[in-house]
This record gives C-alpha cells, structure tokens and sequence, in this order.
C-alpha cells in the first residue's frame, strides 16, 4: 500500500482525523507523528485518544517526555521528545518498557530518539498549508499498510 495523503482544515477536522484513527488503529501500534512546531500533531494526537474513549484533558508532554493513558483495556502512551538532548537520555527512563504488549505510542520529533526507537508502523507526516493542514501517511509495517488501506477507503 503506497503512502496516503489526507486534508484537514482546522483543528476540529484534525480531531475528527485523530478520531478516524483511533477506530482504524484500535489504539495499538507504533505512529511517529512529525511536522514542525504548531503543525498540529498533539491536536491529531488528542482526536485519537479521544476518539479512544479518553474524556480528560491531553497536553503535548514537552517537560514529561511522556504522558500514560489507561482507556478501557488499551494502554496509550504519548511521547514529546522535541526537549530530548541526546537518544541515550530514552534508554534512562526505560523506553523499551513502554513498549511492551499490545499498546499504543504516539511520539512526536521521533527523529530525536534515531537509534532507541523501535520501528514505526506508521509515520505521519503533517505540513501546514493554506486552508489547513496535510497529512501524509506512510507504512511501515503490515498493520501500517492495513491502516492506510481504511484511510483512504474513508474508514
């Protein structure tokens, strides 16, 4: 499945895109959420946990690294690494940790962490561009690719 490309304009359509993937996803997997500062990737991060079921508040964890939600029986963890200073730094507040079992990681400036992260199932991109926001999806993996396969059916 070749990479998606979705459009957003405003931030309720980057919750209601946030939503979509939290049905798609069935919150688990890998998503590296890039895009530059104010693109809107803690906006699309906070549609998908509360399309999850999640009703509380969710902030970018810039000072944390990373915020734990426990959702029903879904665990989800959203990581802001743009405060990161070195990979290693990851290997500190035991990141493979997080990762164990059928959850959810949704990392933001993942280019931070090159080298402790594992693979992502899916990457997404988000440029900022008149009238709202694109949002390129590229797999990784097969659930990747199952994932924009439902994206672009409209899922």
């Amino acid at each position: 499945m070749p990479e998606v490309i979705l459009h957003a304009e405003g931030e309720d359509a980057m919750m209601a895109l946030g939503a979509r993937l939290a049905t798609v996803t069935g919150g688990r997997g890998i998503l590296y959420l890039h895009g530059d500062l104010g693109a809107g990737k803690t906006t699309l991060s906070r549609g998908l946990l509360r399309g999850l079921g999640h009703a509380g508040a969710v902030k970018s964890p810039t000072f944390t690294l990373v915020e734990p939600y426990e959702i029903g029986d879904k665990r989800a963890f959203h990581f802001d690494l743009y405060r990161l200073a070195d990979p290693e730094e990851l290997e500190f507040m035991g990141i493979r940790d997080y990762f164990d079992g059928d959850v959810l990681c949704l990392i933001e400036w993942p280019q931070r962490g090159v080298g402790v992260l594992p693979k992502a199932d899916l990457d997404i991109n988000i440029t900022p561009q008149a009238g709202g926001r694109s949002l390129r999806f590229t797999p990784h993996t097969a659930r990747g690719e199952a994932w924009c396969a439902a994206l672009a059916l409209g899922a």
